[in-house]
């Protein structure tokens, strides 16, 4: 087929897929599928957001498979991308599917289907090449049989370690890029590759690897910055301002929990808006959220950074940052959500106070220390083979970090460890830590923040300041954000009014202890004897924190009380009182209260205890014992390890009132397995239902 002939039958698939016959190639498209489909070339393009990469990739495949290759694989790295990307597939008419954790009971169908050559397009996260059953029995025959029609590696930066989100399950795409002869074509996509990045994909995907880079520039959005320290500054601004904005959008947390409480205060606003995050079990499902959000359903969804990459909503009206991100690179992607096809959409920062901490922590464990690494090789060479839970008994961290330094070792070349079934084995191979590149991955972390930093009291251009981060070739100013204006887009004021009834909600937003229901595994306790499921009489109640440690309001008092005066304020109290008496409300209501004591601090949880009960007007009975000293909870790292800490540590007197519910209390709750064990004697003792009530919940949340 000649090229011209070629070029208008692309443009004819075009027109069907976008259902538009007015619709034509923009900038540098056709060229990326005439790459494709005539050279059989490798290529990365880097595009803005929005700019239509999908179609890159589907319409080569359409004409690929119509002249009779194999079928195409996408590696993408959400599953809210690969949702969208099905039905873009779909509108051109190709068989596409995926196989991912959400769709097992499918996986025997769709195997024998993609490798009867009967799916067009098959769209996997990287994680999925981690599975061996995968590579040896559908991929493996598949690419020995069909051969593939192209290779598509979406959101590519992600396997530079040098990106902003680097995965390491990406690194085994590049052995399969080794092992494809040389006429497959290979397509790598981003919008979020500096120069550095794209020279680290080039070293690992070949020198032969063509480049198609193209201006970032967004001329629909409208950039502002606002600084609002206080979280309760922040939630007011949104109440007030976010009914004005047009359309549905999507404001970004850097917590699980601030996305949660955020989402619960618009509600509370009559705003409709719901939270989306991964490991998301409640409520809607992401899939529904998606939908409702494309469907106009919503004002908002309070998001982390799982609804990012590739997330198709043409005609989304905003995108605000309730947190900074760490990175410049971060921000342009997801800003670039707004405004793909309407000539007005808006991208608002707020920066916060607490921002720096929470990228910190990003920063501080997006690595694991070579003293985890080593700890773990140790453990797996006196063994012969050990499972994750194993591990977590015989070395004291947290399980993300376990599974961190496996993942992360096992896609090493040649791996100093590997997995057969269940468990992990040492291999003969030696472990050697490249120091000087975790030195300068982590430097690059802080300069990318400080840059986030400079970029939100930017005074000049802000489109202009990303382009310039992201190596854009040709970055002009772009004449409609805040700073070109002069003046801001919207309003930067607050009413002292809102701020006060969002400190008053966060005040009131108190997190739920939920109750543990099973230990976590043989052998924790062999004092207690305590094993299996926790019986449902022995369980401790739901519970209540007075606060998020660190939170505005309480979470400043009981900082201040536990850290600089050593005695919490009588304003605690006063606010436990209120928790109690008008809004937890416990059924059947304690007659007596307790507290989970310290042998390191003895009168700071029981004064105030103390108080309270005088307060509530009910005795207060320290009947709780610690009987051995312990290391402090906060330096046990895994759920096995913090409740092995505390076997044997607590004994209960009994006494007259025992029987009847009982208010535990404690300062901080993390684990939950101090009230967890201490419940559970209580009840052994012979008490009624159990409550417990911390000041703060000092857990983290997650991303």
């Amino acid at each position: 087929m000649p090229l011209s002939d070629l070029q208008s039958h692309a443009l004819k698939l075009l027109k069907q897929a976008l259902d538009n016959p007015q619709i034509t190639f923009r900038d540098g498209q056709w060229e990326a599928i005439e790459y494709l489909i005539q050279q059989r070339a490798r290529l990365l393009v880097v595009q803005r957001t929005g700019w239509g990469k999908s179609i890159v990739y589907f319409l080569s495949t359409r004409i690929l498979r119509d002249q009779g290759s194999g079928p195409t694989i996408v590696i993408s790295p959400l599953l809210a991308l690969i949702r969208n990307q099905i039905q873009a597939a779909e509108r051109l008419g190709l068989q596409a599917a995926t196989i991912n954790s959400d769709n097992k009971a499918d996986w025997p169908d769709l195997e024998m289907r993609f490798r009867n050559n009967q799916i067009d397009v098959l769209l996997i996260s990287p994680e999925r090449l981690a599975n061996e059953k995968f590579r040896e029995e559908t991929l493996g025959p598949a690419m020995a049989q069909l051969g593939l029609g192209l290779l598509v590696v979406d959101e590519a930066h992600c396997i530079s370690d040098w990106g902003h989100d680097f995965r390491p399950d990406y690194r085994r795409i590049v052995r399969i890029v080794q092992a494809l002869p040389p006429n497959v074509p290979i397509l790598a996509t981003t919008a979020t590759a500096n120069n550095r990045v794209v020279e680290d994909i080039k070293i690992q995907f070949g020198a032969d690897l063509k480049i198609l880079r193209g201006p970032l520039t967004r001329k629909s959005l409208r950039l502002q910055n606002i600084e609002l320290p206080n979280r309760a500054e922040r939630m007011a601004w949104l109440a007030h301002y976010l009914p004005k904005l047009p359309g549905s959008g999507i404001i970004y947390t850097l917590t699980r929990k601030d996305a949660q409480r955020l989402a619960r205060w618009l509600q509370t606003n009559n705003i409709e808006a719901d939270a989306y995050y991964s490991g998301k079990d409640e409520g809607a499902s992401r899939t529904d959220l998606e939908q409702a959000l494309l469907n106009n359903q919503l004002k908002v969804i309070v998001a982390t950074t799982a609804l990012g990459m590739g997330f198709d909503k043409p005609d989304l009206g905003f995108v605000i940052h309730f947190q900074r991100p760490s990175s410049v690179v971060h921000y342009y992607q997801q800003v670039g959500r707004a405004g793909r096809a309407v000539d007005l959409a808006y991208g608002i920062l707020l920066g916060g106070e607490e921002d720096n901490e929470i990228t910190d922590y990003f920063i501080q464990n997006a690595l694991p220390p070579e003293s985890h690494t080593e700890v773990i090789l140790k453990a797996l060479d006196e063994a012969d083979g050990l499972s994750v839970n194993e591990l977590q008994r015989v070395v004291n961290l947290p399980r993300t970090q376990i599974d961190k330094v496996l993942k992360l070792l096992s896609v090493e070349t040649p791996t100093p460890v590997e997995k057969r079934g269940s468990l992990w084995h040492r291999t003969p191979v030696a472990y050697a830590p490249d120091r000087q590149k975790v030195a300068k991955l982590t430097a690059i972390r802080y300069t990318e923040q400080k840059q986030m930093t400079e970029y939100l009291r930017s005074q000049s251009c802000l489109m202009q300041y990303l382009q310039v981060a992201l190596d854009d070739p040709s970055p002009q100013p772009c004449g409609y954000c805040a700073a070109c204006r002069g003046r801001p887009i919207i309003s930067e004021k607050v009413d002292p009014t809102d701020v006060q009834a969002a400190l008053r909600f966060l005040q009131e937003d108190y997190p739920v202890i939920e109750p543990r229901k099973q230990w976590p595994g043989a052998n924790t306790f062999p004092i207690y004897g305590w094993t299996g499921r926790i019986d449902r009489d022995l369980q401790a109640e739901e519970g209540r924190a007075l606060c998020k440690w660190g939170d505005p309001g309480w979470g400043d008092l009981v900082r201040e009380g536990k850290q600089q005066m050593g005695h919490f304020s009588q304003v605690l109290v006063n606010a436990a009182l209120t928790l109690l008496e008008q809004h937890w409300q416990p059924i059947p209501y304690p007659t007596w209260v307790t507290c989970v004591p310290s042998l390191n601090n003895p009168k700071l949880v029981a004064d105030f205890t103390e108080r309270l009960a005088r307060a509530l007007r009910l005795p207060f009975q320290p009947c709780i014992h610690k009987t051995k000293s312990t290391q402090p909870q906060k330096a046990m790292q895994n759920s096995y390890q913090q409740a092995q800490n505390l076997d044997g540590a607590f004994t209960v007197t009994v006494w007259s009132g025992i029987s009847g519910p009982v208010l535990l209390i404690d300062d901080m709750v993390d684990s939950r397995w101090t009230m967890t064990i201490v419940a559970v004697l209580l009840r052994q003792a012979g008490s009624g239902p159990v409550y417990p009530l911390a000041l703060a919940d000092t857990s983290r949340g997650e991303v």
